[in-house]
């Protein structure tokens, strides 16, 4: 192999707007098309309204309308307006900003002064406007590079900035937004900043009690007591133990940024937690038995927070502020002294507490036998464990390419196959089922440790205990299009959603797309995942073209398939809309209502027609 020689030509200096094209993934996590929360896409329009939100905080602009039409993005706000003066830095020069001045901006998310310039340099059109006393400029990009800029007079105009962009096609391949994404991104902003108004695109989004709002808009399955709302300075959290769930689920935010991730103030809020409770009840209860089925939302302000990406998913930060008290020790004491203060006022409350964590001693202590033949049935199927293929890097490692780990659940080995043939071994790993899963509905837990198949999935995704450790951030069921396939999907579902709705909630489980039509000459193939594309194909190709339906994945060859698991994969997301009702869907599709579901497929069953080439 030869190898360029290393000398003084070597070394290169990018520019601001190059470095960042060149290495998105430094800037926005990763890029993806739309399908998932974490697509860049959604980072850009945060990174946009952080800022907004960070005016907002320091006292300036009640309001902030959001936009979008098509794949254009417009942020509106009435704060005090980017400087004049300062529009062209503040937006295309690197490391730039006001908010390493902590007398003007105190404890906001935006620190490095990266956020807006990767939005311009990531965006095919990105327009930037400031207003302020009566003037305003306006500048205009095209893909990092400066168009035009150009100074108006605008008397009625109130002060504050405007942000209009449209992300790079190149870059952001086949993308489109997804408003449940973008609504609860504002719902999260709205529960964290009580007064602020969002208007997104004509919806008007405003939280009056904070992350009691959040808790009670986001809990659907019942819950054992009222939810517990405290605050003091710098620390507000809400929690409640729902009625029907398994494990835990927490909402973390740092200066209103949520921190999916968790980090330091989460493993701190958990640890202040079971010790509180502990120490009311003068009992020395298991941790595990307090936490499971808890809700909890929790929101605190640190003065520069260390995150441990760009992305800020995750806190790092082992102090509230440089050299001060730490935020385990802050977050103790915060949640010891209002939390135990409660109970004593609220001994209602404190009872009905008592008797969910004596209820779930119960439940485990049942479960540990059941639990250790699991284990060591799990154990010795992975040592031979032909069901899961694995891959080399996961969620729960700090790896580059971890938001990329992906686990697909086929049906049947051919599916398997040209699934495992294809993929990228390094991200994308494949559980082989080996029929149609047990319909979980109205089933305790025991079922999962009970059942091989489901005790193998949930030991593959390492989410026993928690989602902490969960091993994919895409959990993708990919199964045939035909009624079989179908019904598989439908049970996976009733299956996450009984036992791991947060799985669902976070946005991990998918539906693979896989084209039901190839149409081809002996110059062209087309991949056509509807009828309108296959269609279209047609046209294009002419009399001529060859039609192949897919009846399975099992028929297309793995020289084939990695074209729909790679780069152009298509994904459906699972969404929970704040109006799903998990026990109500469950209820409906996979519960003993025969005539009522027999009567909804009746009323909506669709003819097909021939297909004619």
């Amino acid at each position: 192999m030869s190898v360029a020689q290393y000398n003084e030509d070597s070394v290169k200096s990018l520019d601001w707007k190059d470095h960042i094209r060149l290495r998105p993934g430094m800037y926005i996590g990763k890029l993806g098309d739309g399908a998932s929360p974490d697509d860049g896409i959604y980072v850009l329009i945060k990174e946009v309204l952080d800022n907004s939100i960070d005016e907002y905080i320091m006292g300036n602009g009640k309001q902030i309308i959001i936009e979008i039409n098509g794949k254009e993005v417009e942020v509106r706000d009435f704060g005090r307006g980017i400087p004049l003066g300062a529009l062209i830095d503040c937006v295309s020069k690197i490391n730039t900003g006001a908010k390493y001045d902590s007398k003007v901006f105190k404890k906001t998310v935006g620190l490095n002064g990266v956020g807006t310039k990767a939005v311009n340099a990531l965006s095919q059109s990105f327009i930037a406007q400031a207003f302020r006393e009566g003037k305003s400029k306006i500048v205009e990009y095209k893909s990092g590079i400066l168009i035009q800029e150009k100074d108006v007079d605008v008397e009625d105009e109130k002060n504050g900035t405007l942000i209009r962009f449209v992300p790079e096609e190149e870059i952001f391949t086949g993308y489109k937004f997804r408003f449940e994404y973008i609504e609860k991104l504002l719902w999260n902003y709205a529960y964290l900043n009580r007064g602020l108004v969002l208007n997104f695109n004509g919806q008007k989004i405003q939280s009056k009690n904070g992350l009691h709002d959040l808790l009670e808009q986001n809990i659907d399955d019942g819950i054992l007591y009222p939810i517990i709302h405290l605050e003091e300075d710098d620390f507000e959290f809400a929690f409640t133990h729902a009625s029907k769930k398994y494990g835990e689920e927490y909402y973390s935010f740092v200066n209103g940024q949520h921190t999916t991730q968790g980090g330091t103030h989460q493993a701190a809020f958990r640890e202040a937690m079971v010790k509180t409770i502990r120490e009311f009840f003068k009992k020395d209860y298991d941790a595990s038995d307090i936490r499971t089925s808890i809700v909890a939302a929790f929101s605190i302000k640190i003065t520069e927070p260390v995150f441990e990406s760009q992305t800020k998913t995750k806190l790092g930060s082992q102090h509230m502020e440089p050299g001060g008290q730490t935020v385990r020790n802050y977050i103790n004491d915060m949640v010891r002294r209002n939390l135990d203060n409660y109970l004593h006022r609220n001994q209602d409350v404190a009872e009905a507490l008592r008797r969910k964590i004596i209820q779930s001693e119960k439940e485990r202590k049942e479960m540990a036998g059941i639990k250790k033949l699991a284990r060591e049935s799990a154990r010795k199927a992975s040592l031979h464990n032909k069901k899961l293929r694995d891959c080399r890097i996961h969620y729960n490692t700090n790896k580059e390419q971890r938001l990329d780990s992906t686990l697909f659940i086929t049906e049947g080995d051919s599916a398997s196959g040209s699934i495992t043939k294809s993929r990228n071994v390094s991200t994308q790993a494949v559980f082989s089922l080996k029929g149609k899963p047990l319909n979980s509905y109205g089933l305790s837990k025991k079922i999962v440790y009970q059942n091989e198949e489901f005790n193998l999935l949930q030991t593959a995704l390492n989410i026993e205990e928690d989602l902490d450790n969960l091993r994919y951030n895409n959990i993708v069921i990919a199964t045939d299009a035909d009624t079989d396939g179908m019904h598989i999907r439908l049970l996976l579902l009733t299956f996450f959603l009984q036992f791991y709705p947060e799985l669902v909630k976070s946005g991990h489980i998918y539906i693979l797309q896989t084209p039901l039509f190839r149409v081809r000459n002996k110059k062209d193939t087309y991949y056509c995942y509807s009828d309108e594309e296959r269609i279209t194909a047609i046209n294009k190709i002419g009399a001529q073209a060859e039609i192949t339906r897919f009846k399975g994945l099992g028929e297309i060859s793995p020289d084939e398939f990695k074209y729909f698991i790679g780069k152009s994969m298509r994904l459906d997301p699972v969404i929970l809309n704040k109006e799903s009702k998990i026990e109500k869907v469950l209820s409906f599709y996979m519960g003993k209502n025969t005539p009522d579901r027999q009567t909804y497929i009746m009323d909506n069953l669709r003819k097909e027609e021939n297909i004619v080439a």
